[in-house]
């Protein structure tokens, strides 16, 4: 790996994580309402996933080596890809149907991680992911009032298959991510990860502005604005609000993948699955039953689990450098108290 190795703050990570959760609950929950309240563009919705790129000078952009800027254009595209799927689940499912199908994707960004990133497991990381993926699937047993009214079974099937899709795709976006900074043959800060995912940016939002295109997005917005059930003005404030939440998302998660790993940025996403059932509850009237708080009961319990994992293995670490640092202390010193002979 040609990558230097750059100290980073926790301060920098708490706040990738806190960008994350925002995004993760909040935009989902906004793409929900735009279809409720009469949205039908699923290309401007996934477009609205996107994240606009960020201004930048343009000779660091160039600086960019191809190799890297091809990958991360690679990844745009599939990025593009993977929120026209999960757009179009939520446009048919429930909030808590979309959680319960999203949670699998941190079983996927698991697999991956292990083939391309050789990310090791300890005793607490598979004890997470076994939490997490035992709470959707106890999740998965409320079948019942998980189709929308007036929804068919086809469209339920339609959207289900959608949601897992992206569920499949995301979770190989992440550990590629990771394996792009380990591979990258220049040196990675924070700088170029931005630049990395304005070029990501870029290319998702490409492959979204073209469907829009095909599909006449255009052209209907502005009626669609007209006839939204909260009212023209509102539309518009729903729309950019839904843009500005998932950008949160989007840069918190590539944050994380930066300062930790593939695997945190996914095992953050999924502890938020049952909170988002939570806020369906409390804002969509979807109902909350037992199983849906033992899910919820069971994501925290991977959480903590994981985190004390990383406390213990921080532990470790300290234990073993102070050691190293008195053994060279030890030497420096015996190398100064060392008599000078003279001849």
């Amino acid at each position: 790996m040609d990558m230097e190795q750059i100290p980073v703050s926790k301060a920098l990570l708490i706040l990738n994580c806190l960008l994350l959760a925002v995004g993760a609950c909040g935009g989902e929950l906004l793409t929900r309402l735009y279809f409720l309240q009469g949205g039908k563009r699923i290309w401007f919705s996934s477009w609205l996933e996107q994240r606009r790129p960020h201004a930048m000078d343009p000779a660091d952009f160039f600086l960019m080596k191809p190799p890297l800027f091809i990958v991360s254009a690679f990844i745009g595209l599939i990025t593009g890809l993977v929120d026209y799927l999960y757009a179009s689940g939520i446009a048919h499912l429930l909030v808590s149907t979309v959680s319960l199908i999203i949670a699998s994707r941190l079983a996927f960004t698991a697999g991956f991680a292990y083939f391309l990133v050789k990310q090791k497991f300890d005793y607490y990381s598979i004890n997470t992911v076994f939490l997490l993926t035992l709470g959707a699937g106890v999740l998965a047993l409320h079948t019942d009032g998980n189709m929308l009214l007036g929804e068919s079974k086809n469209e339920y099937v339609f959207g289900f298959l959608m949601t897992f899709g992206a569920s499949v795709l995301y979770g190989f976006v992440l550990p590629l991510v990771e394996l792009l900074y380990n591979k990258a043959k220049q040196r990675v800060d924070y700088t170029l990860v931005m630049e990395i995912q304005m070029v990501m940016c870029l290319f998702a939002t490409i492959f979204c502005t073209v469907g829009m295109i095909v599909n006449n997005d255009f052209k209907v917005i502005p009626r669609e604005a007209r006839e939204f059930e909260l009212g023209e003005t509102k539309y518009y404030v729903l729309v950019i609000t839904t843009g500005i939440v998932w950008q949160c998302y989007f840069i918190g998660a590539i944050g994380v993948i930066f300062c930790s790993s593939s695997l945190l940025s996914a095992i953050i996403i999924a502890v938020l699955l049952p909170v988002k059932v939570v806020f369906a509850v409390i804002f969509y009237d979807e109902k909350f039953t037992a199983i849906k708080g033992v899910s919820l009961a069971l994501s925290l319990w991977g959480l903590i689990s994981y985190l004390y994992g990383q406390r213990q293995k921080s532990k470790k670490k300290l234990e073993n450098i102070i050691p190293i640092r008195i053994a060279s202390t030890d030497r420096s010193k015996s190398k100064k108290l060392q008599p000078v002979h003279s001849i």
